[in-house]
């Protein structure tokens, strides 16, 4: 893993030729802790964009190129404890947005499942016996005042989605550190830690609605949270495996935990639920994640 941060320069430059494009979803359905090594902060470098092309192995470049894997791989299983919230399945950033999860701690419904611009939540019998017998429901969300079909629980999906966290990392005026090598599971990873604000992660998705990026802060801030620290660990390919926020404000604290694993999971899918089992209930308001 030492041997990374010595990679050629033009290593770098080649693995990040392609350019870096930011996420989000269309119509349509979708199928689809060891001894650290500190190391010195890296200057601030430049926003990520598709001119973006990092001459080294500093931190910030580094993290370029697990922008670039992430997006590159495009889904992950995903497991996650943000506030009293936890839960794990698949995830897919891209090309299209889906989710299916299922929810450890109790809420209105055991599973939650977004194709695209549609959702369905239920799965268990409580839902089943409201619902004469069907145990899916399934709804959208209004669009937004420009017209755009939104995606539902698109706050979970925010704080969940590995890109937007790495945009969040790199953006302009991020000085990101190496904190060192560290064992994770049954690998080394490489531990990366960015300060940043909710302010400055929200306004880094250039690629989102402002209202997401409103309600993306909003969830970022508790308590009017001034200051937000980001953990990254990152696998022998630059994979993110392991993502925390950390905040604090005057009146709450912001301590998120985000894990990836089988980003090459071809058995991973996200799959709308049988209609002969589904009861559509419309549309509905979905509100961001609060604290």
């Amino acid at each position: 893993m030492a041997g990374r941060q010595r990679l050629a320069a033009a290593a770098a430059v080649v693995l990040l030729t392609g350019g870096l494009s930011g996420c989000g979803g269309g119509g349509g359905a979708v199928t689809p802790t060891g001894s650290p090594t500190p190391a010195a902060a890296s200057p601030s470098a430049a926003s990520p964009s598709a001119q973006a092309k990092p001459t080294d192995r500093s931190p910030h470049g580094v993290l370029l190129s697990a922008q670039l894997a992430m997006q590159t791989a495009r889904r992950a299983k995903v497991g996650y404890r943000l506030g009293a919230d936890v839960g794990s399945g698949p995830l897919f950033w891209q090309p299209k947005t889906a989710l299916q999860i299922k929810r450890a701690t109790p809420a209105e419904a055991e599973q939650l499942i977004v194709v695209d611009t549609v959702a369905y939540q239920g799965g268990d019998a409580a839902t089943a016996a409201r619902q004469g017998g069907k145990h899916w429901e399934r709804f959208t969300v209004p669009a937004d005042p420009d017209g755009h079909k939104e995606v539902p629980y698109a706050g979970l999906i925010d704080l969940l989605n590995p890109v937007e966290a790495l945009t969040a990392a790199t953006a302009e005026g991020t000085d990101p550190v190496f904190v060192g090598e560290e064992k994770y599971e049954d690998s080394t990873v490489e531990h990366y830690r960015v300060p940043t604000t909710a302010e400055k992660y929200a306004a880094a998705q250039t690629q989102l609605t402002q209202s997401r990026r409103d309600g993306l802060r909003a969830a970022l801030a508790p308590g009017g949270s001034l200051s937000l620290t980001l953990d990254l660990w990152l696998n022998d390919k630059d994979q993110l495996v392991r993502l925390q926020r950390t905040g604090s404000g005057d009146s709450g604290r912001a301590d998120d935990e985000v894990l990836y694993t089988d980003f090459a999971g071809a058995l991973l899918s996200a799959q709308a639920p049988a209609e002969t089992d589904t009861v559509d209930t419309g549309v509905r308001t979905v509100s961001p994640l609060a604290r």
